[in-house]
């Protein structure tokens, strides 16, 4: 039996940990170190607004994990506004998702995976794990995965400088989940971004809490601008009351139909910064012993464009297969790199897009939103690129590519 360890119990590392179990039974003794009990997670904040689109619904369906599409709200497509001047809407580009997307509070999946991991057999220690912590771990077992990049768990891999150009944070973040949102009267399943350029983003998109249906807001903060209001870290009546002052005066038609909302419960406030970073996936912990990070740990995207959580269900699952078709084999440092290899490959398109995103828009991406606008064609292409960013380079995110694009189109 093949020992693997994985530290964070978060998407990511409790879909891999789930699926060694269920994939090869007895095959692995999987040991799963989380810093909080179910009923702690529970009792704790929100963490994100993790929208999951088809091909990461997919997985988790394949998983059997999609514990709640009975419950949960669809997203069925993406209204995204740009306004400019404040309060005016200038362009607006909406389309439907080929497959609807969903967004479960992970308050509610990940307590209920870490509870399902214990009932199937998996071994969970509930304790803080920091760097130091990792040469025992790595010692002990013949694999261990680092899935968490809290505290100094990220440092240790390593900044990769080649794919990340921001040292500071590119949005000050903010989300609130609500009670008593009235829906839109003809887009009631879609994510409404509203994009103020230079100052921010607002995301509203529907979802399931610990209460059930709610809707979740997003701020995305230029730091030191108008939406720039989350420092103090307000609890929840304080920042949906801030919410809806900014709603006022820069998203007036989401104004309308949030002025009655409440918050969900006392958690449902999470605030913050973080610059978005690449890591390199391979740490030596100790002489000739090493560690394989996952998910945000390594590839840490700003939630601007929903990838976070998709990111994490993909390397779940390239990991899996990775760990499956090694056999007896070691998980040696080249395996490591081998097994990092092809989830990369995907992700460092969620990397691109999203970097692109955070700067002011190139006047070729500028160009093709604008067409976008008036073109459902264009917006359902955009729209359904989020899924999987890797095909915007064909179209959209090289400057030559864009400019063909558009002229074949006339």
């Amino acid at each position: 039996m093949r020992r693997i360890a994985i530290v964070g119990a978060g998407q990511a590392g409790l879909h891999l940990a789930l699926g060694l179990l269920r994939a090869a039974p007895g095959a692995y003794e999987v040991l799963l170190v989380s810093d909080r009990r179910p009923e702690e997670i529970r009792a704790g904040r929100v963490q994100s607004t993790q929208q999951m689109f088809g091909p990461a619904r997919a997985l988790e369906r394949a998983a059997g994990l999609n514990l709640w599409d009975g419950e949960v709200p669809w997203i069925e497509g993406m209204r995204l506004t740009t306004a400019d001047p404040p309060g005016v809407a200038a362009r607006t580009i909406a389309a439907d998702l080929e497959e609807p997307a969903q967004s479960v509070d992970l308050r509610v999946k990940t307590a209920r995976w870490l509870e399902l991991f214990e009932e199937e057999g998996g071994r969970a220690e509930y304790r803080a794990v920091t760097a130091d912590d990792l040469p025992a771990l790595a010692a002990a077992h013949d694999l261990t995965l680092v899935a968490s990049g809290r505290g100094d768990l990220g440092a240790v891999f390593g900044r990769d400088e080649r794919h990340s150009p921001f040292t500071e944070p590119q949005r000050a973040l903010a989300v609130v989940y609500v009670h008593g949102v009235a829906p839109h009267p003809e887009w009631p399943a879609h994510m409404r971004m509203t994009g103020c350029p230079g100052v921010g983003e607002l995301m509203v998109l529907p979802g399931l809490t610990l209460s059930g249906p709610c809707t979740m807001l997003l701020w995305e903060a230029v730091p030191g601008g108008p939406f720039d209001r989350w420092r103090d870290r307000p609890g929840p009546a304080e920042a949906l009351e801030r919410s809806l002052e900014l709603m006022r005066a820069w998203s007036p038609w989401e104004y309308e139909r949030c002025a009655a909302a409440v918050p969900t419960d006392e958690g449902a406030v999470l605030t913050g910064a973080f610059a978005p970073v690449v890591r390199h996936p391979v740490a030596e912990v100790a002489p000739e012993s090493y560690v394989l990070g996952m998910a945000d740990a390594v590839v840490l995207n700003d939630p601007v464009t929903g990838q976070g959580s998709n990111n994490a269900a993909h390397c779940a699952d390239h990991y899996l297969r990775a760990v499956l078709d090694r056999g007896d084999e070691p998980f040696d440092r080249a395996w490591m790199h081998a097994a990092f290899a092809p989830w990369w490959e995907r992700a460092r398109h969620t990397v691109a897009f999203t970097n692109t995103v955070l700067r002011p828009l190139p006047p070729h991406v500028r160009a093709v939103l604008t067409a976008a606008a008036g073109r459902p064609d264009i917006a359902h292409r955009y729209v359904n690129g989020f899924p999987d960013p890797a095909g915007y380079r064909d179209w959209l995110l090289d400057a030559d590519r864009a400019e063909a694009y558009l002229a074949a189109l006339g």
